[in-house]
């Protein structure tokens, strides 16, 4: 039991540490003035594959979303469109159009900080990472750092409301 709760307590560790990289790119994008949302892809052996934060606004790209710069610096740097036993860290829920890239580029393991009640499409609005219609599924970890990430996210709306 005692080597279950150490081994347990090694991984949040590790999402923690991973979760923090994330909000680090997510601060990069409010400072761009880009919505806070940051990703990190990670290869099995612990090797990060990408660093990315949201980037839409800044290359007239409605697709530039975190996650889908993740996947594409991922792809560029394996040269392979298969990013299979990877991890992607994000401080925000993916939305419909990442996880369906996600899903396409066969991604493990999904870790996110906050839910996003709006757009969320890896358990709050939809739950396309666990639909078995779909040929591949992708476990979803929800909640790590989860009150810094929303945080985040809303202080930077709160500041466009307010401005």
């Amino acid at each position: 039991m005692l080597s279950r709760c150490l081994q347990l307590r090694g991984f949040m560790v590790i999402h923690n540490n991973f979760m923090r990289q994330a909000i680090l790119e997510a601060q990069q994008a409010a400072r761009e003035d880009e919505v806070p949302v940051g990703a990190i892809l990670v290869a099995q052996n612990g090797t990060v594959l990408a660093k990315t934060h949201n980037q839409t606004i800044a290359l007239s790209d409605p697709t530039a979303h975190a996650e889908i710069l993740a996947i594409r610096s991922a792809g560029q740097a394996l040269g392979n469109f298969r990013l299979l036993n990877t991890t992607l860290y994000v401080t925000i829920e993916p939305c419909i159009m990442c996880m369906g890239a996600l899903l396409h580029a066969r991604v493990s393991r999904i870790i996110y900080g906050a839910k996003d009640p709006k757009w969320g499409a890896a358990g709050s609005c939809y739950n396309l990472s666990a639909n078995p219609r779909l040929n591949h599924t992708i476990d979803v970890q929800a909640g790590i750092l989860e009150k810094e990430c929303r945080e985040l996210i809303q202080a930077f709306f709160r500041e466009k409301r307010a401005g």
